[in-house]
């Protein structure tokens, strides 16, 4: 862990901009999506401009790799999967990202960043936490979001909320139970990595009540 937190602190938060960068992390079920657009009316009350985005996607580039990744019928190689998750990233940075955050009063929410590939690629396909940090060493994708909640749920709760929503499962919602503890366990360590950026949040409370939690924490950060 000692060899992670050197190469972690090599990345940082964008110093040179004007507005505000955010993420949001969990499982499927997690609630990311809700909060998100709870944050987005936070903000847009107070005359910010928002952008909201999603990994991979966000960009024509990205959305063809995601539909690549999410649609495929044969399982990808662990490093390739890793690959076109970094691809896209950097063209979303380049592309969207950066420049928004050039305007004053900005804010970007981006559902899922850095801390997806290193739970999903990281840990749960087994390429590890250095590996997937050193592909992102090189600028822009050494970037991090000045925050970044985790919204932390159990295994049994991510199940229970995708049977509820009876979506057809895509090509990572369709893994057995021990990739997804893995993942859980990956985004958990993540959180204590970069415990100063992550801010994690108990995802089984009602979305008002995690919703006020995010929002007082905003108004620190602002």
């Amino acid at each position: 862990m000692n060899t992670l937190k050197q190469i972690a602190s090599q990345f940082k938060t964008p110093s040179d901009t004007q507005g505000l960068f955010l993420s949001l992390e969990g499982i499927e079920g997690s609630g990311k999506s809700t909060q998100i657009n709870f944050i987005k009316q936070f903000f847009e009350e107070r005359d910010y401009q928002v952008l909201c985005l999603r990994e991979p996607g966000g960009t024509r580039f990205g959305e063809k790799l995601r539909e690549a990744i999410l649609e495929s019928n044969s399982p990808l190689h662990p490093l390739a999967e890793a690959h076109l998750f970094v691809s896209s990233r950097a063209q979303l940075l380049h592309e969207k990202i950066l420049p928004f955050l050039n305007t004053p009063k900005s804010v970007v929410i981006l559902d899922r960043y850095i801390d997806s590939s290193l739970a999903y690629q990281g840990n749960a396909r087994g390429l590890g936490y250095e590996t997937i940090l050193k592909l992102h060493e090189s600028a822009p994708l050494n970037i991090l979001p000045h925050r970044t909640y985790f919204l932390d749920i159990s295994l049994e709760t991510s199940m229970k909320r995708q049977e509820a929503r009876g979506n057809v499962k895509d090509y990572f919602e369709s893994e057995k139970k021990d990739f997804y503890e893995a993942l859980v366990k990956g985004y958990q360590d993540m959180a204590g990595l970069f415990d100063k950026r992550i801010k994690t949040i108990d995802g089984t409370h009602r979305p008002e009540i995690i919703s006020q939690i995010i929002h007082q924490d905003l108004e620190g950060l602002l």
